[in-house]
């Protein structure tokens, strides 16, 4: 059976290794470092292997260290879970909360729904990740993540968590006010075909809806800018230099800005995603308080 010291060393390996730093990692526990560096040495000793490789100026886990990192990580995990578990049967959660955020959340006011989550369980710890759609599916199967809002393409379907579609957008065109469309209320992909766009970089979820309509109808367009999030992508467009497809809930009230509905544009599809096995008190308690709009018809 695994004491309280074992379990507090197997923390400042995970520390160590996630760092690669011993001060930082010290710091990150709130011990100091020698308490640290000597209970990983007692924990090295007792299991007669070298965990970690160190100079002055680097340290890397080795082979064994490596092997060692996956199981230590589920024995703290299942310590913590044990705890919050038999908290939550009397009505107190513990532990953490762990969201994912892309940059383009419309459909629900998360802060708001955070802020009244902790006011109501003050002791979770709430953690925010940013991110792209991809990488949050990775997580939340791999159990890294425990909530996560995402953008996809109408075309892509969520296997393997359950989901909650929080709303459907047509992708609107964003043109500078001095554009020579900025005057047309609804205009077709085709029209856009000679323009120049900034859109998020190639291959990620928030570019996937565009880059699919306009394959659809076989149309090509020119990507000469790509950014990760919609502020510089607005900004591109308010001087000019590029058209956007944003969902219209992303775009601000700007005498410098122009929507135009795209009769055969794209659609983007917005959903709040967990894994559907075992999940946390915290994250369940979450979903349950979490404001979501009513399910589309």
């Amino acid at each position: 059976m695994i004491d309280r010291v074992e379990l507090q060393q197997m923390r400042y390996v995970l520390a160590v290794a996630e760092e690669r730093n011993f001060t930082r990692a010290a710091q990150r526990c709130f011990v100091v470092q020698s308490a640290l560096s000597h209970q990983i040495k007692a924990l090295e000793q007792e299991l007669g292997l070298v965990l970690f490789a160190r100079t002055s100026r680097r340290v890397e886990l080795t082979p064994a260290g490596e092997a060692f990192l996956p199981s230590a990580r589920a024995c703290l995990e299942a310590a913590e879970r044990a705890v919050n578990d038999a908290a939550a049967s009397t009505g107190r959660l513990r532990g953490t909360l762990t969201i994912g955020v892309i940059p383009t959340v419309t459909a629900i006011d998360l802060p708001a729904s955070i802020g009244e989550f902790h006011r109501s369980h003050p002791e979770v710890r709430i953690m925010l990740r940013t991110g792209g759609s991809h990488e949050f599916i990775a997580a939340i199967a791999d159990g890294g993540l425990d909530v996560a809002v995402l953008g996809l393409p109408e075309s892509t379907s969520v296997q393997g968590m359950q989901t909650r579609t929080l709303a459907r957008q047509n992708l609107v065109a964003v043109v500078s006010a001095t554009h020579r469309l900025a005057h047309r209320r609804r205009v077709q992909l085709v029209d856009l075909t000679q323009e120049t766009f900034v859109d998020f970089p190639v291959g990620t979820p928030g570019r996937a809806p565009s880059d699919h309509a306009f394959q659809a109808l076989g149309l090509s367009r020119e990507v000469a800018f790509e950014a990760t999030n919609t502020e510089l992508i607005l900004d591109l467009v308010r001087h000019d230099l590029a058209v956007a497809l944003l969902a219209p809930d992303v775009v601000p009230a700007d005498g410098r800005l122009r929507t135009i509905d795209v009769a055969d544009g794209p659609v983007r599809i917005e959903y709040l995603a967990w894994s559907g096995f075992n999940p946390a008190p915290a994250a369940q308690a979450f979903l349950e308080q979490i404001r979501l709009p009513a399910a589309p018809e």
